[in-house]
């Protein structure tokens, strides 16, 4: 048998599920232990991590049904010493009838106690009513939230797209500034090349004693 390890999330039919199972074996006198166990064993998790998510997140919203559950608990132990009492061999078998698609709550046909009074039922209805809206609107705001992060992230690649495009601009930029450069170092070892090379080699002469002088050199406008 593999060990249960989920960790995903509960989504809103885990906790209608559990919610149920619950309130089922408080009707019928059993403990929420068991309850626990089989929806671990439905949902693949463990017995502890829903009773966690039973005491933390959906027993609140359940107030009104888990008394509706216990008092229907209380009438199939009376009816069931009742029928003892008359050493009946024909037992009544108390008939439930769903109330809710989402959570069965149970409902004896004979006669309901005095304090099971028809605004238990509906402000419990009420209740199961504002569960659901909450859902919807948790669930809008979640979609919204996904559209807007689509955006973002197709914003973000745009922006990524025009940066790499402004660095290859400047990559190009800089070679060329590079190279500018080069070309007018080059232009200008050149122009004093020239101008060492126009200058002409100065010519001597021996003047009647036999000393060398310079001759002067005659520059032509």
């Amino acid at each position: 048998m593999m060990a249960k390890v989920r960790q995903d999330a509960w989504s809103h039919e885990d906790d209608l599920l559990l919610a149920e199972t619950v309130l089922r074996h408080i009707r019928e006198g059993s403990t929420q232990l068991n309850a626990f166990e089989e929806v671990g064993d439905e949902l693949n998790r463990t017995s502890a991590a829903c009773g966690f998510r039973w005491n933390a997140e959906v027993r609140n919203k359940y107030i009104q049904a888990i008394e509706v559950a216990k008092k229907q608990r209380k009438q199939k132990k009376r009816a069931q010493a009742a029928d003892l009492k008359t050493e009946s061999h024909n037992h009544k078998m108390i008939e439930y009838e769903p109330v809710n698609e989402d959570v069965n709550l149970i409902m004896a046909p004979d006669e309901l106690e005095k304090d099971l009074t028809l605004e238990t039922v509906i402000a419990y209805l009420q209740s199961l009513s504002q569960d659901h809206q909450q859902s919807s609107h948790i669930r809008n705001k979640l979609d919204k939230l996904q559209i807007e992060n689509r955006a973002l992230l197709h914003k973000i690649s745009e922006l990524e797209n025009t940066l790499k495009l402004k660095e290859k601009r400047l990559i190009a930029m800089e070679e060329d500034y590079q190279t500018f450069i080069q070309i007018m170092d080059r232009a200008r070892k050149m122009t004093v090349l020239d101008d060492h090379q126009s200058e002409s080699a100065p010519s001597f002469r021996m003047d009647k004693n036999g000393n060398l002088e310079q001759v002067a050199q005659s520059h032509s406008n």
